[in-house]
This record gives structure tokens, C-alpha cells and sequence, in this order.
């Protein structure tokens, strides 16, 4: 398999008053195309960030990130949007859904901003994830695992290359979170999606193909 993500010597801290504090020290990494990573390590310890950097959600103090051949942070910002809209989908802890839409609306959503509206296609995804049922239901009908469910949906309805998933379990009980776990694996395994996963869990983190622990804002070697 090919790399699709390369990221090299990424550096990231923040500022709170006076005090500077690191959060990326120096980290490099390569993903291939198809492979499910996940990124597993204590709170505080850099894995959300470096999730976001990765996906060129946040730029970093320096290194670089490659994606698909393409370093994403010397694009200009209009391309980047757009390459995030086309190639990437987002999975986040807090489902981000609109209260207004319904979960058919809320998947369609990636799609209408790229110019690409097909109920069809959402309608598709929301039986792929087990809620051909529930497609005219608001969120606040849904339970957390049907929620997050559709926020998978809505990640895959621009036909993705990589999906980037911050702690998707975080707000779900554990029998929820492997079934949700699960299905991400499923689906990106049958698509050929590479799959890049945030979490505290480590029992969850071990489905996947590779695990990598960040510790103090570093990769720590495999054990």
C-alpha cells in the first residue's frame, strides 16, 4: 500500500497568560492508503491535536503534513476547505448534528456544501448504518449510538478517502462504543477507506491495524 498521510516533525503548544505549553514535540508519522490507525493515549497527551493537525484543521508551529501527495498547509485556505469537503470525513465525540435537520438532512449536509445533494445516496448510508427507520427523525429523537450513527453516515457521504474520528465513543456506554467502533471498522475495511482514530480506549484501539501511543506530545515506541 502507498502512503496517504505523511507528517514530519510537527510541533504544536499553546498559550495560556504567560505560560507556554507543548503539545506536539517533533512528531512524524506515515499512514498508508486503507490502513485503520488508531491513536490511543492519556488526556492531555496530544492525540486530539495531533488528529487535527493531521487533517488540516490546525496549523502547525512547524513540520508538515502530506496528504495524498499534497503538502496541505502550504495550500492556500479556499483549496484546503475544499480538499476536507471532498477527500476527508469528520467523526467527533459531540455528533455536531444540526437540532433543526433531520438525520437525513444532517447527512446530506457535506454534500450540499460541495454542490453534490443526493437523497438517494443519504438515504443509502442511513440503512448502511442500521437507521433505514429513522431518516426523518431530529436528533433530539435519536439516542447517542443512533446519533452517532448518522454523523458516520454524514462522514461518508462525499465518498471520502480518509476518515478522521475524534474519541467517537467518548459520550457512549461501552456496548455502544464497540458496536460504533465496529461499524467505522466495517465500513471503512469494505470501502478501502484509511481510517485515523482518537481514543482513550485502549481495548477499542486494538481493533484496528496499528496502534500508536502519544505520550507528553510524542510517539512512544511500539512495545
Amino acid at each position: 500500500m502507498s502512503i496517504q498521510l505523511k507528517a514530519n516533525d510537527l510541533v504544536r503548544s499553546f498559550r495560556i497568560s504567560k505560560t507556554t505549553i507543548p503539545v506536539l514535540r517533533g512528531v512524524s508519522l506515515e499512514i498508508s492508503g486503507g490502513e485503520a490507525v488508531f491513536l490511543c493515549g492519556a488526556s492531555g497527551a496530544g492525540k486530539t491535536t495531533l488528529l487535527y493537525t493531521l487533517a488540516g484543521l490546525e496549523t502547525p508551529e512547524s513540520g508538515t503534513v502530506e496528504f495524498e501527495g499534497s503538502s496541505l498547509y502550504a495550500m492556500g485556505s479556499d483549496r484546503l476547505t475544499q480538499l476536507r469537503n471532498r477527500r476527508m470525513g469528520f467523526v467527533f465525540q459531540s455528533y455536531f448534528l444540526l437540532p433543526e435537520l433531520t438525520a437525513l438532512e444532517n447527512v446530506l449536509v457535506p454534500a450540499m456544501i460541495g454542490g453534490r445533494t443526493s437523497v438517494e445516496k443519504g438515504s443509502e448510508l442511513l440503512a448502511r448504518v442500521g437507521l433505514s427507520e429513522r431518516l426523518h427523525h431530529l436528533p433530539s429523537e435519536l439516542s447517542g449510538g443512533e446519533q452517532q450513527r448518522v454523523a458516520i453516515a454524514r462522514a461518508l457521504v462525499n465518498d471520502p478517502a480518509i476518515v478522521f474520528a475524534d474519541e467517537p465513543t467518548g459520550n457512549l456506554d461501552s456496548h455502544t462504543g464497540e458496536a460504533i467502533i465496529e461499524l467505522l471498522l466495517g465500513v471503512a475495511h469494505s470501502d478501502g477507506r484509511t481510517l485515523v482514530v482518537v481514543t482513550h480506549d485502549e481495548h477499542l484501539a486494538r481493533r484496528g491495524d496499528r496502534l500508536m501511543r502519544i505520550e507528553d506530545g510524542r510517539l512512544a515506541l511500539p512495545t
